[in-house]
């Protein structure tokens, strides 16, 4: 698991702890109501592991929470800069030039991930 991964199911844990213990309940009464073993949910509270997505919807829906606010899968405001400049890029270009910009793109980001995964 890359790191990005690690840290991504260690963030995902903490916020169904922190969920868990607002509402006053202990990992067994909450593995109690999501119909999953203690163990699971302590490893999933730790980031110890990855987990299945019914595995987190059933956890989601014993919390009673939006599965998002769980995942906090938001655009951080320096994204929205980067989206700014690529709208403004693809303005004005036919399908066919979005479409080559977009190979060049996913081109870049694999040269950067290779060069990231050797370092």
């Amino acid at each position: 698991m890359k790191n990005q991964d690690y840290l991504f199911y260690q963030n995902v844990g903490q916020r169904i702890r922190s969920e868990r213990i607002k509402q006053g309940l202990s990992q067994a009464e909450l593995a109690d109501k999501a119909s999953l073993s203690l163990p699971v949910i302590s490893t999933i509270e730790n980031g110890r592991s990855t987990m299945w997505l019914i595995t987190f919807a059933k956890i989601a829906l014993a919390l009673q929470v939006d599965p998002n606010d769980l995942l906090v899968l938001k655009t951080p405001a320096s994204n929205t800069s980067s989206t700014n400049e690529l709208e403004k890029i693809f303005d004005g270009c036919t399908p066919s030039e979005r479409e080559s910009i977009i190979k060049v793109l996913k081109e870049a980001r694999n040269i950067i991930d290779l060069k990231n995964g050797a370092e």
